[in-house]
């Protein structure tokens, strides 16, 4: 089954198809006050399925160049006493390759190396494991608020989820708009959701398994969240209309707010919501 990607403006319609629609002109990735030296050089345009160039990539700043299908930034964190380099990202499907014989197939789920060799630099600390017992179960959309803010590397190892992530960085110009994909134990896909974003999912089977990896521990006094239904993101959730048709929802998420009353303050780098490339 191909990737679903849903890329919506704010209050506008969502598109499913390969590549999102309507991607603004005024996204191109700019020079940011806080940049190093090292930071990131645009050469592809607003076209961002094409290649971008970065230069520097780790916390000495030793200079290399290297060249990802995706966009990402080497920024100095806003917050926190770190005084070098981090990498912030948008949101990256990652497919593990597997290994298939007579037996059955084998896949490393998780190689840092590899994922490095894609810019994400999270340390990630601990797994989540969720069972939902319904299709039409939708848990989200969830945040930590910094200092403790959580990037998440997901993938469902039993039945199939619709996966979100929501831009929530309040100066990009995506703030509000949305990726998505199809993650089941199937395909064996993975959602790495970085800091900055919120993270949801629908279940489209039943009994569905998902895994997660944070890179920071569960802080209370930190999650917030927004509805599932916010008009202003406006998720087009699989067989999911909210008039004739309601999700599984805990009391905790039922009762969440909409995106203009949430409470957040993530950081934006520069780098703007772009589509998810297989």
């Amino acid at each position: 089954m191909p990737t679903t990607v849903i890329f919506t403006a704010a209050g506008g319609k969502a598109s499913s198809s390969r590549w999102c629609r309507g991607v603004p002109s005024n996204c191109d990735p700019v020079a940011q006050p806080n940049s190093p030296s090292s930071g990131a050089t645009d050469i592809s345009g607003s076209n961002y399925a094409r290649f971008v160039a970065i230069w520097g990539r780790n916390a000495v700043g030793q200079a290399r160049l290297f060249n990802w299908p995706a966009i990402f930034r080497t920024v100095r964190p806003p917050y926190g006493s770190s005084n070098w380099p981090v990498f912030i990202m948008i949101p990256q499907l990652v497919t593990p390759r597997r290994f298939g014989d007579d037996r059955g197939w084998f896949s490393e789920t998780y190689q840092e190396q590899r994922l490095r060799d894609l810019g994400v630099t999270a340390k990630f600390v601990q797994d989540n494991h969720s069972y939902s017992k319904q299709a039409g179960t939708i848990r989200g959309i969830h945040f930590q608020r910094p200092p403790h803010a959580q990037a998440k590397l997901v993938r469902c190892v039993r039945g199939q989820i619709f996966d979100v992530a929501v831009d929530l960085r309040r100066a990009s110009p995506t703030f509000g708009r949305y990726v998505a994909a199809e993650l089941s134990a199937e395909n064996g896909r993975q959602l790495f959701v970085p800091v900055g974003f919120g993270h949801a999912f629908l279940t489209l089977e039943a009994d569905c398994e998902v895994i997660y990896k944070v890179d920071d521990y569960y802080a209370p006094e930190t999650e917030g969240g927004i509805c599932w239904n916010d008009p202003s993101i406006a998720i087009a959730w699989p067989g999911i209309d909210g008039t004739e048709t309601f999700p599984m929802l805990s009391a905790k998420d039922a009762a969440l707010p909409f995106l203009s009353d949430a409470d957040f303050d993530f950081p934006y780098d520069g780098t703007p919501l772009a589509p998810l490339d297989e």
